[in-house]
């Protein structure tokens, strides 16, 4: 009834699964632990369809700039990517539907967006020129880094993503750029209300919402997220979690489902190994860490249920229980097709080549779309309802990868809007359950209203999860989705999710955590793992070999205190 190990990892999804990995890569003998009956969590597929695959919930790679792709060597077990291509960009009838295909085309379809005009067009052009010669040192600046230690004092200069961003501009950046909200930018930067939309939107959808003050890099940086690598992986999400999975047990890690914990163990104010409750697959067991446990599950899980209240401050577990991790939700709609959408042109003609591979956004002729938005889902805490509150985002991964449905179909997957937390909608936690029928309605005729050849004839069947559905489906989803938690000035870096757990240790000696509510959060893939190893490194855990190279912005503990931790 008891095994041993140097390492045990409570939680098998993406953050879990990846440390394994890195951890097992360095000779450990490492054992992860899931709750559910498989692996992967946000990161997940289903066949609702014989051939068809939809995700869920993780649609977007957001992990182009991850350093674990070539140091982990995912190609190896089977990670195939799947590119967007170029194509360009068109605007409804009454400029009020965007569609688009890859990154930088805005500027070069500047003739067909009457709404955009030719001065924003020649400076997003040139701005984001700058931006895509440096993306992948503005995105590891800004997520693939560990926090710097919390008591270090540290001029704006020396911020990591300040050095970045201001390099690859030239120092061309507006001057509150590191201390106004995104749309604060915007507004001085721009003309067209279009590029609020799109950008905002991208960046509410992805992570640090664009009305926070002090974040707008963070946002822009979400936004870019999504574009770095323009993809996803071949057959979708749940391949990722197959190779990373692949690559954890090749170096000998052990994977353990159905096997959910009861208690992290600790000894002596330090964390000895986990025992499982007594309803997983092997129940009453102890697994003991020579060396390390580390909480792959989110922070209260991880202090509220699963450590006893004998081994932290009440002071400490009053600030876990305060934490807020309800950051958004979102309703998220399939709908598989025999012909894809055909968008009206400017004329009301309709497009056939604009977009695809691509994403929809309608409507988006200015930002009030999308604000309309925020007040329904965050303010008035309803479900949005109508054009002027539903600004939807469509993404079609079988434009770009096949395998996603059989020949002669389409899956148009995830089409997206923000719902409240089911459990501070002023209806109830099942309201959006209730209101399936009425939502779904609603954005399909949106959808016809800038693709008229989207008819009950030409849509095969429509699937739905609800944030609800969300939570239920996988009990890791804080929030109804898989970013929750804020991404806003005071739950950023150094304070994240509190200024003595930013570094992911805990005041529990030798137990870590490796969950997306630590730095950085948000659909960073592989950010928090990437991080975290660089603590496990310094406090003598990890001794990983010439694969491994860290972020350049790292600070030892070393080198602000002047002795080891």
């Amino acid at each position: 009834m008891e095994q041993r190990y140097d390492v045990v990892v409570v939680g098998g999804g993406h953050n879990g699964i990846t440390i394994a990995a890195y951890l097992a890569k360095c000779g450990l003998s490492v054992c992860v632990v899931e709750s559910r009956l498989e692996i992967g969590g946000a990161q997940e597929n289903t066949e609702p369809i014989p051939g068809v695959r939809i995700d869920p919930h993780a649609s977007v790679l957001y992990g182009g700039a991850a350093p674990g792709f070539e140091q982990l060597e995912l190609w190896r077990y089977g990670f195939r990517m799947s590119y967007w291509q170029q194509y360009g960009l068109a605007i409804g009838s009454d400029h009020r539907g965007f569609v688009g295909g890859n990154r930088w085309t805005l500027a070069r379809a500047a003739e067909t967006l009457r709404p955009f005009s030719e001065r924003d067009a020649d400076l997003w052009g040139s701005m984001m020129g700058a931006i895509e010669a440096n993306m992948q040192e503005i995105l590891r600046s800004t997520f693939w880094t560990p926090p710097f230690p919390p008591e270090l004092d540290v001029d704006r200069e020396d911020l990591p993503w300040v050095q970045t961003w201001t390099q690859a501009t030239g120092g061309a950046l507006p001057g509150n750029f590191f201390e106004a909200s995104m749309v604060d930018v915007l507004d001085d930067m721009f003309e067209s209300g279009i590029l609020k939309a799109i950008t905002g939107l991208g960046a509410w959808y992805s992570g640090a919402a664009p009305t926070w003050e002090g974040m707008a890099a963070q946002a822009f940086g979400a936004f870019l997220l999504a574009l770095y690598g323009s993809g996803a992986p071949k057959g979708g999400m749940h391949t990722y979690a197959h190779a990373i999975a692949r690559c954890a047990i090749a170096h000998g890690a052990r994977i353990l489902v159905n096997c959910p914990v009861e208690e992290i163990v600790v000894k002596d104010g330090r964390a000895a190994g986990v025992v499982l409750a007594e309803d997983a697959a092997i129940g009453d067991k102890t697994i003991w860490a020579d060396r390390a446990v580390i909480s792959a599950v989110d922070v209260q899980q991880t202090f509220l249920r699963m450590i006893g209240p004998r081994h932290t401050d009440p002071s400490f577990r009053q600030r876990i229980s305060d934490i807020n991790l309800k950051g958004g939700s979102l309703y998220v709609l399939h709908v598989v097709c025999r012909e894809l959408p055909r968008f009206k042109g400017q004329a009301g003609e309709l497009v056939d080549e604009v977009g695809y591979p691509g994403s929809a956004l309608f409507p988006c002729d200015d930002w009030d779309s999308v604000t309309a938005q925020m007040r329904a889902a965050y303010s008035r805490k309803t479900t949005p309802t109508g054009p002027r509150e539903m600004t939807i985002p469509v993404l079609m991964p079988t434009t770009y990868d096949r395998s996603r449905a059989p020949d002669g179909l389409h899956v148009l997957s995830p089409i997206y809007i923000e719902l409240p937390p089911p459990e501070y909608h002023v209806e109830g936690p099942d309201a959006a359950n209730r209101e399936e029928e009425q939502i779904t309605g609603e954005i399909l005729a949106m959808l016809r209203e800038y693709a008229p050849n989207m008819t009950d004839g030409n849509i095969v069947a429509t699937f739905v999860n609800t944030p609800r559905d969300s939570e239920l489906r996988n009990a890791g989803l804080v929030g109804g989705n898989w970013y929750a938690t804020r991404h806003c000035a005071d739950q950023w870096w150094t304070k994240r999710p509190l200024p003595e757990l930013c570094r992911y240790r805990t005041p529990i000696d030798r137990l870590y955590l490796c969950h997306q509510t630590s730095f950085p959060g948000g659909l960073c893939l592989m950010a928090v793992p990437y991080n975290l190893m660089h603590i496990l490194i310094d406090d003598g855990i990890a001794e990983p070999g010439g694969w491994w190279y860290p972020s350049p912005w790292h600070i030892r503990d070393t080198e602000t205190t002047g002795a080891a931790r």
